[in-house]
């Protein structure tokens, strides 16, 4: 009770300036004061804060009295807590420990205290040489609790902490409850790889939570829009064809789970992990109908976001696109050719132009292609704009008839939307009108590939880039009249441009540029020469008005992850406009209301009413509900054992290993005392600690002792040395030579060179599918240039593991009976080192390689060759008959006196018969 009140005043004290990204609500504090009194695993839902609690454990701690790591954060993380802590005015700020910072400086930096970002690598390898303080660490705070795994770098740490400290706290934080609803007992087993015995849950449902946001919840406007009669058609087909390719996908995979397979499934954002999980591990065993309707299943789900998210232009550049590639068009399960396709094609195509009846009419005969190109088929320009803009447009003369009808100032605009394309749509909608973008759309991609369309689009076409090239002055003030009614035979409705106000720019006279095209794929956005500054520390915020302020951001794509809290924060809007709807940044918005009592905020939600957009999101909502419905059985029927935070030795998951390996298993005793043991150990290379058998392999008994090794990854006896390759990096070092060299150095330098291929446990056992194997030999086949590799190679022994776990119980077993390694003689050989004793006494590297290669010398009789010949000139004094006593055989004796002395003939070109 003591430490709670004394937590709670230093709370009160760090949140003085009241500052809004420090101050906590009720169920926060809550929250942290239950995670701070016990180790425990905290889960909240999806946007309620969690950086939030973890700031405020980093503020606490943030003095030189306490050690604490922070694990699992990414770089722009890192930078945004230490921003956090500089404005709060915390004078030990968090310090980073990377590669940058030498071996011998670490020790000074961790005996300093306070909150530290240290890489896992840097921690493993400090934590098993004894350059960490292990005594001194007051405990360590785990982000991203839900990825920590037997095998991972951080569970590795974990255990290496908890066997070295018994009285330093562990504390995890994660919001993906999701990611423990599939598997056996996930929750458990990761609670268990934290050694941690509490489990914190706080869904959004919960009582307290919900009197704190009901109490201060911004007002919302839901505005359902509905979907074009064309768009519903469009949708319609490609959930038809999608049905049908699922339908198909079972049929040919009848062990797949069917309950994951399910149409509403397929709209998730979760479906590709899913099917990725089953199919994975029997990729290289399916059939090519399979894997095409995999794609299929891709392809159609990019449809469905393109057909919400951006406009008829860009959907319909999609569709033809997809159709005149021939690589998709000879490679798709065949749902082209179905009837739902036909029509998905002739309602995109009427959402961008028609053509009239009287021009539909062409002979039907032998020259009916002819008469296609020949005759002029003109278009009318339809060009429908996107219903959620006509929404947009509404919303934004709402507020700003709010606020010239306000005496206070006029509250700032936040628009979100998904991602940086569409931002760059809506920015240019908002300034230049739906005609202008349209238009220009139209012009760069269908209209530039069809050289023959209605010669009034064209008029219509000029007339919107006259406009847009108008100065400022003349535009400023006009409405756009008559941009709807230049089009054609239009099905939309005319609707008047936004005039907010005039574009911020660096220039007197410039209009409003398309910001941030990062994501425009295909060209479809224009690179504008002028771009927009404002004083805000966001890198992509695209598009910004003034008076009032008016920022898009997007939701997702983002290169810093906090980088529209930033700009929440820094802009503090009044009216915040969800274009797109995600469910993170919804909670976010909570919060912030809540944490700025008595200030005006009015969210509009626009969303497409019976949509797969609608789908989604209420799917991901009853899943996170469904998860948190999980956890809390199973969090009532968990048995955890009292030793599970490892604060005594009886917890099992802290023994290294059952019988752990020794170098020599004799246990007799002499004298009535027992004979002492040499623990195995493992000399591992320093950029091995990114991959998890260093992990393994301790955790089976084995000591590691990492090093800076030039030839080898690992070092298991004093002759054999390891190199380790995965799939992907097996075949880009034997494209670029490389493995050609490593495999060279450790023939040279160890009497057993091995090359450890290693696959992963969830990938397929096989280095090249069953429809790759060639007949012949290839210079670009993978299978072939191994086999060259090890005919070059005799002494080179392969092997083949299926998983991690799998190679650490093999390294076990060639370690038994075996001398120990020695890390300073593996680390001193370089590659001017001497060679292998039995060797150096026997021949230089250079001539030995050359003798090998040459015809009648194979690894059998190259020593007996070596011993009766000095040097290579010596060598080509020998007779026939000398060779062939030496080598043994008279043929290999022949082979080799005719490649050292006869002529090479060069064949004239022979005359090719008339």
């Amino acid at each position: 009770m003591y430490a709670r009140v004394v937590i709670f005043l230093q709370l009160m004290i760090c949140s003085r300036r009241r500052e809004m990204a420090g101050q906590l609500l009720e169920f926060e504090t809550e929250m942290f004061l239950s995670l701070f009194g016990s180790d425990g695993l905290l889960v909240t839902a999806e946007g309620m804060g969690i950086d939030r609690i973890l700031l405020q454990f980093m503020r606490v701690y943030s003095e030189e009295g306490s050690l604490v790591l922070l694990l699992n954060t990414t770089t722009p993380e890192q930078e945004f807590f230490t921003e956090q802590l500089r404005a709060e005015g915390v004078s030990h700020l968090p310090r980073t420990v990377t590669s940058d910072v030498q071996s011998t400086e670490r020790y000074e930096v961790y005996t300093k205290g306070g909150v530290l970002f240290v890489t896992s690598r840097i921690l493993v390898v400090d934590f098993l040489t004894d350059r960490i303080p292990a005594h001194l660490i007051s405990g360590i705070l785990v982000y991203r609790a839900h990825k920590i795994i037997e095998s991972c770098q951080e569970a590795f740490i974990l255990r290496l902490f908890r066997q070295k400290n018994k009285t330093g706290f562990i504390k995890a934080f994660t919001d993906k409850a999701t990611s423990f609803s599939s598997g056996f007992c996930q929750v458990e087993r990761v609670m268990r790889n934290l050694f941690v015995k509490k489990l914190f849950l706080w869904p959004r449902f919960q009582a307290s939570v919900n009197s704190v946001l009901d109490r201060h919840k911004p007002e919302v406007v839901e505005l359902h829009v509905s979907l074009t009669p064309a768009m519903r058609a469009i949708q319609s087909s490609v959930l038809d064809i999608m049905n049908a390719c699922l339908k198909e996908l079972k049929r040919y995979n009848p062990t797949l789970e069917a309950e994951d397979l399910s149409l509403e499934n397929t709209l998730g954002n979760a479906f590709e992990k899913t099917i990725r999980h089953y199919l994975d591990p029997l990729w290289h065993q399916l059939g090519a109908k399979t894997k095409s309707l995999v794609q299929d299943l891709k392809i159609l789900r990019t449809l469905l976001l393109y057909l919400t998210q951006y406009d008829c232009v860009t959907f319909l550049n999609l569709l033809e696109s997809l159709r005149s590639s021939q690589k998709n068009f000879g490679s798709n399960s065949g749902w082209l050719f179905l009837d739902s396709s036909t029509s998905m094609f002739i309602n995109a195509r009427s959402r961008v132009y028609c053509i009239p009846e009287s021009r539909k009419k062409l002979k039907v005969g032998a020259d009916t292609e002819k008469q296609q190109s020949t005759s002029e088929v003109k278009r009318v320009l339809v060009l429908e704009q996107n219903p959620k803009w006509e929404a947009l447009t509404e919303v934004l003369q709402e507020i700003e008839k709010e606020n010239k009808s306000s005496e206070l100032k006029p509250g700032h605009i936040l628009i979100c939307a998904s991602d940086d394309r569409t931002c760059a749509q809506l920015h240019e909608y908002i300034s230049r009108g739906s005609d202008s973008l349209l238009n220009r759309l139209y012009a760069r991609t269908i209209g530039k590939r069809d050289a023959l369309f209605d010669p009034d689009a064209h008029k219509q076409q000029g007339q919107s880039w006259a406009r847009k090239q108008q100065p400022e002055k003349e535009t400023k003030g006009k409405k756009a009249k008559g941009k709807a009614g230049t089009r054609t035979n239009s099905k939309s409705k005319k609707r008047p441009s936004l005039t907010l106000t005039q574009m911020v720019g660096n220039r007197e006279g410039d209009e409003g540029e398309v910001m941030g095209s990062s994501g425009d794929e295909g060209g479809l956005l224009e690179k504008e020469e002028e771009e927009l500054k404002l004083d805000l520390s966001s890198d992509a915020y695209y598009g910004v008005l003034k008076e009032p302020l008016t920022v898009i951001h997007p939701l997702r794509g983002c290169t810093d992850p906090y980088s529209l809290t930033r700009v929440l924060h820094e802009v503090e809007p009044s009216f915040v406009v969800l274009y797109d709807a995600e469910l993170s940044f919804v909670r976010q918005l909570e919060i912030y209301k809540a944490s700025r009592p008595g200030k005006p905020l009015r969210v509009y939600f626009l969303i497409y009413g019976g949509s797969t957009e609608e789908q989604r999101y209420l799917t991901g909502l009853a899943k996170e509900k469904q998860a948190f419905e999980h956890l809390i059985r199973e969090k009532a029927t968990m048995v955890v054992p009292e030793e599970r935070e490892g604060r005594e030795d009886t917890n099992l998951d802290l023994s290294r290993s059952q019988e752990p390996a020794y170098s020599t298993t004799n246990t007799r005793k002499a004298g009535g005392q027992e004979q002492p043991k040499e623990p195995s150990r493992v000399i591992v290379d320093m950029r091995e600690f990114r991959s998890e058998l260093p992990s393994l392999l301790h955790r089976r008994g084995l000591d590691i002792e990492p090093v800076t090794l030039e030839v080898g990854d690992y070092i298991l006896t004093a002759d054999t040395c390891v190199e380790r390759k995965s799939v992907s990096d097996l075949i880009g070092s034997l494209q670029s030579g490389r493995l050609y060299t490593q495999c060279l150095s450790m023939t040279r330098y160890y009497r057993k060179p091995v090359l450890l291929i290693e696959f992963d446990s969830a990938k397929p056992f096989s280095l090249v599918a069953r429809t790759d194997f060639r007949q012949e030999i290839s210079a670009n086949d993978v299978t072939s240039k191994l086999t060259l590799l090890t005919l070059h190679f005799p002494r080179l022994r392969i092997l083949w593991c299926p998983s991690p776990h799998a190679t650490a119980e093999l390294f076990q077993e060639l370690k038994k009976g075996r001398p120990e390694p020695d890390a300073a003689a593996a680390q001193a050989i370089t590659a001017e080192s001497d060679t292998v004793a039995e060797s150096a006494d026997l021949f230089n590297p250079g001539p030995y390689d050359f003798l090998l290669r040459m015809p009648g010398v194979n690894a059998k009789n190259y020593r007996a060759l070596v011993k009766h010949a000095d040097s290579l000139a010596h060598l080509a004094k020998l007779s026939q008959e000398r060779l062939a006593q030496i080598l043994g055989h008279a043929g290999n004796g022949k082979s080799l006196y005719e490649f050292l002395h006869n002529t090479v003939d060069i064949p004239a070109p022979a005359q090719k018969s008339k």
